[in-house]
């Protein structure tokens, strides 16, 4: 289960932390893009020339963002990167995209672009100073020329992509909101329940006892789950929308999850209803991999190996425990 985030919420940051927020993203962005120019140079040249030029624009945002804190607050910085604050956009660690290829690449610089855009609009319209809002702004718009670049990126080198921008919008939306909560749940739901269950139907040899439990472990996992969502970000920073649908996809998902493998046990014959829920565990867990192939740009294999794995073990685990 995951627990209620520790993390500072943005609405909390003081304006001297938000410019510090703004300093450390901008530095973490110009190395993301320079990995990126280095690892297309050899085959792609023009579109490396691109990403160290977008490094160099980072720069420049980082150390105007500095001469404005020195003149407001100070020398001294205050330590605080986007994993300190709840719902703030989160980047993919550049060894796994850097093996992606170039569509996955020109398409993470857009949908860094599109998160340091909103970022910078939200944190202009907290600004109480009219300097600070001014310069906010104008690195809002900064980032939306970025990416009109990340735009060309694809026309000249995935001529063959069709997809309009609005399209990848949309899709994006539709992965943050629904997708990837629904994702997390199912995991949880799937990988978390097995050891209860198999452990008390291998202890006991009662089907009914059995989804009892499992029915108990799987609803209150999706209710925890849901809650947990829901509550850990607004999405007003992070774009990532409603709360609340998110905390539904995400607690439904749960549910339906430890059920899956649950609901065979009303089947009164143990080894009939053990046999069918194993093939269900079977199946859920190839789903899983199958999703975050899909819609989460996760090697298959590499997927399938963590998720078939992981759900073995536990499954492994219940049996013993209740046999023991």
């Amino acid at each position: 289960m995951r627990f209620f985030s520790q993390r500072r919420r943005f609405s909390d940051l003081s304006e001297q932390e938000v410019l510090a927020l703004a300093i450390s993203s901008e530095e973490d962005d110009a190395r993301i893009y320079r990995s990126y120019a280095e690892r297309l140079r050899a085959d792609y040249p023009d579109t490396a020339h691109v990403f160290e030029g977008m490094a160099e624009e980072e720069d420049r945002h980082r150390q105007r963002l500095i001469a404005l804190h020195e003149k407001r607050f100070g020398k001294t910085i205050p330590l605080l990167r986007r994993e300190h604050v709840a719902g703030y956009y989160a980047r993919r660690p550049v060894w796994l995209v850097e093996n992606l290829g170039i569509e996955r690449i020109r398409a993470e610089a857009e949908m860094m672009e599109r998160d340091a855009e909103h970022f910078y609009h939200i944190a202009a319209q907290r600004s109480t100073d009219a300097e600070t809002r001014k310069l906010l702004g104008d690195l809002a718009a900064a980032e939306a020329a970025h990416q009109q670049t990340a735009d060309r990126l694809a026309e000249e080198h995935l001529a063959e992509d069709a997809k309009t921008a609005e399209d990848r919008t949309a899709r994006r939306q539709f992965v943050l909101i629904w997708v990837q909560p629904g994702l997390a749940g199912l995991m949880d739901g799937s990988v978390s329940t097995l050891a209860p269950i198999f452990a008390t139907a291998f202890a006991t040899q009662d089907t009914w006892t059995t989804f009892l439990v499992g029915l108990a472990a799987s609803v209150g996992a999706g209710i925890s789950m849901g809650f947990t969502e829901a509550a850990s970000d607004d999405g007003e920073l992070s774009g990532r929308g409603s709360p609340v649908k998110r905390g539904v996809a995400s607690g439904v998902m749960t549910t339906l999850g430890g059920l899956g493998h649950a609901l065979p046990y009303l089947i009164p014959d143990f080894w009939t209803a053990t046999t069918i829920a194993v093939l269900v565990v079977f199946v859920e867990l190839w789903a899983i991999a199958w999703i975050q192939n899909r819609y989460m740009d996760t090697p298959f294999f590499r997927a399938t190996f963590q998720v078939v794995l992981g759900g073995a073990l536990v499954f492994a685990a219940g049996v013993l425990i209740g046999s023991g």
